[in-house]
């Protein structure tokens, strides 16, 4: 049985990980209004990853005996002036969410649910990569600079990028 302070930290991570979604949405259909569909593209791969997360989340706390409890999502943003503002948002909340993870693998600790531990160490893991490719791309747009040709070869490179089933999702199937 799932912990009811632990079950309450997943729901606000499931949360979370809608709202990342959602963010991830809006930076990919801004992006396809500004005729960059490669950029577009990899956050469309991103709001897919965060919808899985949220799922991953939502599968282990039904199969540990615990409640999921959907709330509201909050609003995002709908505009950014520049794909290196963009990046730069996509790292600050990527950290974000790294502190969220973190947080829950010590509550897990805490209360001493060592299932709960394992699970999350799939996250962590996750979280260093998504930081690392959010800043990779934030370094190509610094060396690109205002270099036209070179944000039209950066955009279609990240427009190559496919989804790929998160492993626990995967293993579920």
């Amino acid at each position: 049985m799932l912990n009811k302070k632990l079950e309450d930290a997943f729901n606000k991570q499931i949360n979370a990980e809608f709202w990342s979604a959602y963010l991830y949405l809006s930076m990919s259909l801004n992006f396809e209004n500004a005729g960059l569909s490669g950029i577009a593209n990899w956050y469309k791969i991103q709001f897919q990853e965060e919808q899985a997360h949220a799922q991953i989340f939502m599968d282990y706390v039904n199969k540990r005996g615990g409640r999921v409890e959907l709330q509201p999502i909050e609003a995002v943003p709908t505009k950014w002036e520049s794909p290196l503002n963009a990046f730069e948002e996509t790292l600050k909340h990527e950290k974000v969410v790294t502190s969220l993870i973190n947080d829950l693998f010590a509550l897990a600790e805490e209360v001493r649910d060592y299932a709960s531990r394992d699970r999350l160490l799939w996250f962590v893991t996750e979280q260093v990569e998504e930081e690392d490719n959010a800043n990779q791309i934030i370094e190509k747009l610094r060396l690109i600079g205002n270099d036209g040709m070179g944000l039209y070869m950066l955009d279609q490179e990240l427009g190559s990028r496919t989804y790929t089933t998160p492993s626990p999702l995967a293993s579920a199937e």
